[in-house]
């Protein structure tokens, strides 16, 4: 669902804004491809089916469903870790992003992602971008999308209650990771599928403008032009 072009914009406030990375913030599509495809060649499975799936999801998850019986799943999310690692070439940030996150207050951002920090700060620093003061990788959940754990943590750290935050997605595990959580969820870029209700979408950031403004109480207001 894309917003209709000549429909009127849209605006969202909040207190915190929660990030995902690759496909939200990070555009890394060459590279997951590239290592993904020698893991699918590997073994010979169909890459097509492991790219719908895996996107969003942490690698070991993936690992975890296509491996073949018998197959030491640690060591080979490990080795496909390090290989995406030492792999930056093509990875961009998306349209926008640097200048909405330089926008935004840094106590009220996190990142929420499903790669552990070695290679998020990797990403991050590949496409330029800075990488917020708050970050919930993989290595520090116990469950990833699409449970929420990495969101209701994110909030909790920038001291917000999930309904006063909004999530920026863009694979349906992490959509579905911030709608369970409670948390207001926009959908990213063109690999959402179908949203759930009261999900917007926009292609990325470059229409999408923030203001930061002060409540009647004093307290610290984040409004989005979507």
């Amino acid at each position: 669902m894309n917003l209709p072009a000549d429909s009127v914009a849209a605006t969202l406030t909040a207190r915190a804004v929660l990030f995902d990375m690759d496909g939200t913030l990070v555009d890394s599509t060459a590279v997951v491809e590239q290592v993904w495809g020698e893991f699918a060649a590997r073994y010979g499975l169909d890459i097509a089916e492991i790219l719908r799936t895996s996107h969003g999801v942490q690698a070991g998850d993936t690992v975890r469903r296509f491996a073949p019986a018998g197959a030491d799943v640690v060591a080979l999310a490990a080795e496909l870790g390090a290989m995406e690692r030492v792999r930056t070439e093509g990875i961009i940030a998306l349209p926008g992003a640097a200048d909405l996150l330089r926008s935004l207050p840094g106590d009220a951002v996190a990142l929420v992602t499903s790669a552990d920090r070695i290679l998020a700060d990797i990403r991050m620093d590949a496409a330029g971008l800075p990488m917020p003061a708050t970050a919930v990788t993989a290595d520090l959940v116990t469950r990833g999308k699409p449970h929420p754990e990495g969101y209701l943590r994110a909030a909790e750290l920038l001291g917000v209650e999930p309904e006063e935050a909004v999530v920026f997605e863009d694979a349906p595990a992490g959509i579905a990771a911030g709608v369970a959580a409670g948390i207001r969820t926009v959908a990213v870029g063109p690999n959402a599928g179908v949203l759930p209700d009261g999900v917007l979408h926009i292609p990325d950031y470059s229409a999408v403008s923030a203001s930061v403004e002060a409540d009647a109480d004093g307290r610290r207001v984040i409004s989005f032009v979507l």
